[in-house]
């Protein structure tokens, strides 16, 4: 490892455009996963748990460098890093036609998440981890009005943005319309749907649509949707946090595919 102070080191100060991904699980996924996106490891202690990311790290042949932990305080948002802060190159978003493309490889219908206008890197963050523990084939993020891949959403999506193909768009209705025409079926969350998730058949080929905090799915979008469902609500609370309601949703389609009761069909089997 490099002394502290030594030849590149950050004394806590970055360059504004760089990417910070701090905590032992998600530096340890992102060294797992994805390497060649870090740049460089600061680390502030040297232990059984920082050996063992140096190991992956030197193994990726990711540089390693001691700092002292004041550095590392300054690098991440209330000192929340556990001694070990990464430099991460700029993420790496996939497009439409990777995602369909991966999609058709994968020994079952495509299976895939629209998310529009989250803005919270804590929800964000706890979408994508929800996402891929249910084997979602990809994430559609806009490109305007929504949080990026950050290092705060990679810490909270406990390294699942790693594994997981997110793109951005410019315009969800026209991608919408792009997924339609695949034979894909559309279903958004929506508060207001007469119909409850569990009304559907979710084992075919299809996208979940969950709105941004607050103001929920836009309306252009939400009329663009084959589908509304809705999560019933019996006690005080009118609604569930964004993260919430998609864990719940997404985890439907787990049970329907692997074996549980499936809701009503489509009107249509398929789209010609």
């Amino acid at each position: 490892m490099a002394p502290a102070g030594g030849s590149g080191s950050v004394s806590g100060r970055r360059s504004p455009s760089a990417e910070l991904l701090y905590g032992l699980h998600a530096v340890r996924e992102a060294l797992r996963a994805s390497p060649r996106r870090l740049r460089r490891i600061l680390v502030a202690r040297q232990d059984r748990h920082v050996a063992d990311i140096a190991r992956l790290a030197r193994s990726a042949g990711v540089p390693v460098q001691l700092e002292d932990r004041q550095a590392l305080d300054r690098l991440a948002p209330q000192g929340r890093h556990q001694g070990v802060v990464a430099l991460v190159a700029s993420a790496a978003y996939a497009d439409r036609d990777e995602i369909l493309a991966y999609a058709r490889t994968c020994a079952e219908p495509p299976f895939l998440v629209i998310l529009d206008g989250i803005e919270d890197p804590q929800n964000l963050g706890a979408v994508l981890r929800s996402a891929e523990a249910a084997g979602a084939h990809g994430v559609f993020l806009p490109e305007r009005r929504s949080v990026g891949l950050t290092g705060t959403v990679a810490k909270v999506s406990a390294g699942a943005v790693h594994h997981l193909r997110v793109a951005q768009t410019p315009n969800l209705s026209r991608l919408i319309e792009e997924l339609q025409k695949e034979g894909l079926w559309i279903y958004a969350l929506d508060p207001q749907a007469e119909k409850r998730y569990t009304a559907f058949d979710l084992r075919g080929p299809l996208a979940l649509v969950f709105g941004g905090e607050g103001g929920g799915i836009r309306p252009g979008v939400l009329g663009k949707c084959d589908e509304r469902a809705s999560i019933p609500m019996r006690g005080q609370v009118s609604s569930l946090n964004v993260s919430a309601a998609a864990a719940i949703v997404l985890f439907e389609v787990v049970r329907q595919r692997t074996g549980g009761s499936a809701g009503s069909p489509p009107r249509v089997t398929s789209r010609g």
